[in-house]
């Protein structure tokens, strides 16, 4: 059984996907996201990079759709996301990260300075915060994403991270 708190907390998760905050999370939240990560890295929306962005956007839209979407009305409520998504991915967190990694991957190379497959933690702020994070919570975010203490986030690193955000309840 999952715990009241451990609902608690996923429910609060719920708005990280929620932009636009009409209460579900829907394909155009996924595609406001893209477009605010483009925006705060001047990617251009036609450009590799940004199509890689839309293309990995809509991969983690139909992901949590698949897995989230009980009633098929394309878009998740935050009952379906809480009782649904939570309950199946806290069994299986690598599963979660899997469904979200085309577009970490994607985002992670359009805040990639030089194109060594990891950004700096000033740009894993400016990710975060382009996302709809809080500064002071992005800051130290991004602080704690660097696990190995490079300076700098790669991939391994933010997929593992976010898995954890939405599956552990701690």
């Amino acid at each position: 059984m999952v715990s009241t708190e451990y609902e608690r907390r996923i429910a609060a998760r719920f708005a990280t996907f929620d932009q636009d905050g009409n209460g579900f999370i829907d394909r155009e939240d996924f595609n406001s996201a893209a477009k605010a990560l483009l925006a705060e890295f001047g990617t251009a929306a036609r450009s590799d990079k940004g199509q890689a962005l839309y293309i990995g956007a809509e991969a983690f839209w139909q992901g949590m759709a698949g897995i989230a979407d009980r009633d098929g009305d394309q878009r998740v409520s935050r009952e379906e996301f809480v009782g649904g998504a939570v309950k199946r991915l806290r069994d299986n967190p690598e599963r979660f990260a899997e469904i979200g990694r085309p577009f970490l991957h994607a985002a992670l190379d359009v805040a990639d300075p030089d194109g060594d497959g990891s950004a700096t933690i000033a740009d894993t702020v400016r990710v975060l915060k382009a996302l709809g994070v809080p500064d002071d919570v992005a800051a130290m975010a991004a602080d704690a994403l660097d696990t190995d203490s490079d300076g700098k986030v790669g991939e391994a690193e933010i997929v593992s991270a976010f898995a954890r955000y939405f599956t552990v309840p701690e």
